[in-house]
């Protein structure tokens, strides 16, 4: 069998997709990759970002006829070491950054950015999105969120934070939880959202926040506390977790996205097949998502798409930083 009928077989094997994406999915002409593709995750192993890139791996691999290849690159803030080794990589379609709000939250948290995430950039996909939840160590005295504000309001400066070093979705989580809940919290950086839980797990730091689906078997298993879903509405995955507002703290919200990008002079053809892969797998794997607490965005499907929702981001996180008094450093 050849390796384009292996390739259109592959793909028929994939469920129907919803309209504007099968739109989209039909194969480029001109562009096919023609060696393993690099897919650098800019944080350590563990976390939501690593776990949402390798569920794609095997059904975006099969339909490109090609491996792709998950590289953690770890290090600086916000991910900036492999954020910025994509923006400087070949622009060819061989190499591809898969991150985080992190992406979108960098230019408001760094002073010195190595690249312009506006203009080095070409949005690929938007994989999906979760809300965070705030989690505790068993030994921290508090049963809910109500508990641990007047446990925090007590002790100012007492309990720290695990955040996924400055400038990550854990870092803004914890930020915008301490201007909501107006009270002193220490920040601790790890190298990425995995490192911080464990620390949180082991006793090492008190509280942290994380994707539902990175919580969900330390929950059910008691190695952490879920104090609070910072969202409208609860968790399916945690349907026993009040949301923040039930815990009297409406004005925590925030969620975790994943995105794909590329360099931004790769081909357009280049662009539009990775774009068909992974949105095909993003629906093939809705399910195992859905479990895990994320959701793919039905309106936000399009490489442009993609673009203008993260040039809306880099603006909305701006604001809420500005508003919590945080500084770019």
């Amino acid at each position: 069998m050849t390796t384009h009928r292996r390739q259109l077989l592959l793909a028929a094997l994939l469920p129907p997709l919803a309209a504007p994406v099968a739109a989209a999915a039909q194969p480029a002409p001109g562009w096919r990759p023609e060696r393993p593709i690099r897919a650098i995750v800019p944080f350590a192993p563990g976390g939501f970002t690593d776990l949402q890139a390798r569920l794609m791996t095997e059904p975006v691999s099969a339909l490109l006829g090609q491996p792709v290849v998950i590289e953690n690159r770890a290090g600086g803030a916000a991910g900036l070491i492999g954020t910025d080794a994509v923006a400087k990589a070949a622009p060819d379609g061989h190499t591809i950054l898969i991150n985080s709000s992190a992406h979108a939250i960098a230019p408001a948290l760094v002073a010195r950015m190595p690249y312009d995430v506006a203009a080095d950039f070409a949005g690929v996909s938007l994989l999906g999105r979760a809300p965070m939840l705030l989690v505790c160590h068993p030994s921290v005295p508090a049963q809910n969120l109500g508990e641990l504000l007047a446990l925090l309001r007590a002790s100012p400066g007492r309990f720290n934070f695990a955040a996924a070093g400055i400038g990550s979705t854990v870092h803004l989580t914890g930020e915008v939880f301490r201007a909501a809940a107006e009270v002193q919290i220490q920040f601790v950086q790890y190298r990425g959202g995995g490192p911080a839980l464990q620390a949180v797990i082991s006793g090492e730091a008190h509280l942290t926040a994380v994707s539902t689906a990175e919580a969900l078997g330390h929950v059910r298993g008691g190695a952490v506390r879920a104090l609070a879903v910072s969202a409208p509405s609860r968790s399916p995955a945690l349907p026993d977790v009040p949301t923040s507002g039930e815990g009297g703290l409406p004005a925590f919200q925030q969620d975790i996205w994943i995105v794909v990008a590329a360099p931004v002079r790769t081909p357009r053809p280049a662009i539009t097949v990775l774009n068909a892969a992974f949105n095909a797998a993003a629906r093939r794997l809705e399910p195992r998502l859905n479990e895990l607490g994320a959701q793919i965005s039905a309106d936000v499907v399009t490489p442009e798409q993609v673009d203008a929702f993260i040039r809306s981001e880099l603006q909305r996180y701006a604001a809420v930083l500005r508003a919590a008094g945080v500084q770019p450093e």
